[in-house]
């Protein structure tokens, strides 16, 4: 037991520094409504999980339909502190979407456990579904991820990964929506 709280004291500094910033969540996102892996969201005019057009929404609008958590870290490239978001720690079989937009970003066969205090994922549910920008950010050379139809921040990728492509897609739990397989 000694060993693992010591290995969680040396890895927590390396991933806050190599994640980014963090900031405290105000409140948890409201359980998204889950049928037939469609989620609704009446709130927001711009969430869906098919329609896969790029979006063109100005901040002012995002800051309307966004809960402030979700505007924080999608819009304003935040970070949820490590160990608290819902999805760091599940295995549950399903899909994870963009919070903001409904985007399918990945699916569950690739979340692997990474001990970082976010949800990792090896690869995208698709080659189009997310972006890079490179972010100096923090004063480190990192690679953010943005979702492909929305252009919010989910997290950073870095290379130390698990195979197949070695990649390690460390992401906010509090930007992600998940739907569960049918069982």
């Amino acid at each position: 037991m000694k060993t693992k709280l010591f290995a969680i004291a040396l890895l927590l500094p390396i991933c806050l520094t190599a994640c980014g910033q963090n900031i405290k969540t105000s409140e948890s996102p409201k359980p998204a409504e889950a049928s037939s892996q469609v989620i609704s969201k009446p709130d927001n005019p711009y969430y869906s999980n098919t329609d896969t057009a790029k979006l063109n929404v100005s901040d002012a609008e995002w800051k309307k339909v966004l809960p402030p958590d979700v505007y924080e870290v999608s819009r304003n490239a935040d970070t949820e502190r490590p160990f608290t978001g819902k999805y760091w720690n599940t295995d549950e079989k399903g899909n994870y979407y963009c919070a903001a937009c409904g985007n399918k970003l990945f699916r569950s066969t690739a979340k692997f456990s990474s001990s970082c205090g976010w949800p990792s994922f090896y690869e995208q549910d698709n080659k189009s579904s997310t972006l890079y920008k490179s972010d100096n950010s923090i004063g480190m050379e990192r690679i953010e991820v943005l979702c492909a139809r929305c252009g919010g921040h989910l997290g950073h990728i870095f290379d130390d990964g698990p195979e197949p492509t070695g990649k390690r897609y460390c992401m906010n739990s509090i930007v992600l929506d998940f739907v569960p397989d049918s069982k």
